[in-house]
């Protein structure tokens, strides 16, 4: 993606078949993002299911009850990170699917804006090709609020609301890297460790906003979720697969 909107080129999609542990994941898309901006890498597309992590903001570090707050995740099986992109603490595990895409791009600066509103809707639409009710918005009480998230319905309960991706944009010169988190499977913990997390912080949020895909369409798992994102992107993109260690210059070993 040249800019958001624009025409889709030919994007390499890379599946990252284990987590390299919570920190070094969140590491490693940094690296893409240094490696897409120098030239040595073009348009990617990496998956992958992480280990159960809470990646804390960077305001949250500097509240007086984050160290509580990053006992409470330890407690409960969930590192606790501080990332450098997106607002507020967002949970995720193995039943979630990271998305990170990293494209070279001369004014990375000039379309951040366009770009959360483009990518909450490629989302919402393969969360809808995969039978969910899905839609762009921030709803009221939600972890991590933002603009750009992406929410499903309840079929049973029309009111009801939930936040299943959370996106957040890292923009450099001469590049940037957007990550998507889409929680599929297993909300009960992230419910959980948020609730203790955001107690511990003094924030105030909506356990009820939290849920996963399958909460709302029992039986998707994250396989079916990423085959439906990759059916999104091929309507855009000519997608090529790399291995991941071949790629990554790295045998791909946590």
């Amino acid at each position: 993606m040249r800019d958001a909107g624009a025409g889709l080129g030919t994007l390499t999609v890379v599946r990252q078949e284990r987590s390299l542990g919570a920190a070094r994941d969140l590491e490693f898309g940094i690296e893409l993002l240094t490696q897409a901006k120098t030239g040595r890498i073009g348009p990617t597309l990496r998956l992958y299911r992480p280990k159960p992590t809470v990646a804390f903001g960077q305001r949250d570090a500097r509240l007086p009850g984050f160290d509580a707050a990053a006992q409470a995740c330890r407690d409960q099986g969930f590192e606790p990170l501080v990332r450098k992109a997106g607002g507020r603490a967002a949970a995720y595990h193995e039943g979630t699917l990271v998305v990170d895409h990293v494209e070279p791009h001369a004014d990375a600066i000039a379309g951040s804006k366009s770009r959360f509103a483009f990518f909450g809707e490629l989302l919402a639409v393969a969360l809808r090709s995969a039978g969910v009710q899905a839609a762009v918005g921030e709803i009221p009480g939600e972890y991590c609020p933002g603009e750009f998230s992406v929410h499903g319905l309840d079929p049973r309960d029309a009111a009801h609301r939930v936040k299943l991706i959370g996106t957040a944009q890292r923009v450099v010169a001469g590049g940037w890297l957007f990550s998507s988190v889409i929680v599929v499977e297993n909300s009960a913990p992230i419910r959980r460790v948020l609730t203790d997390s955001y107690e511990a912080l003094g924030l105030d949020w909506d356990p009820a906003t939290a849920g996963a895909v399958n909460d709302l369409v029992p039986g998707l798992d994250v396989k079916a979720i990423e085959e439906a994102l990759l059916g999104t992107y091929a309507g855009q993109a000519s997608l090529r697969f790399a291995e991941f260690g071949s790629y990554a210059g790295r045998d791909g070993e946590a």
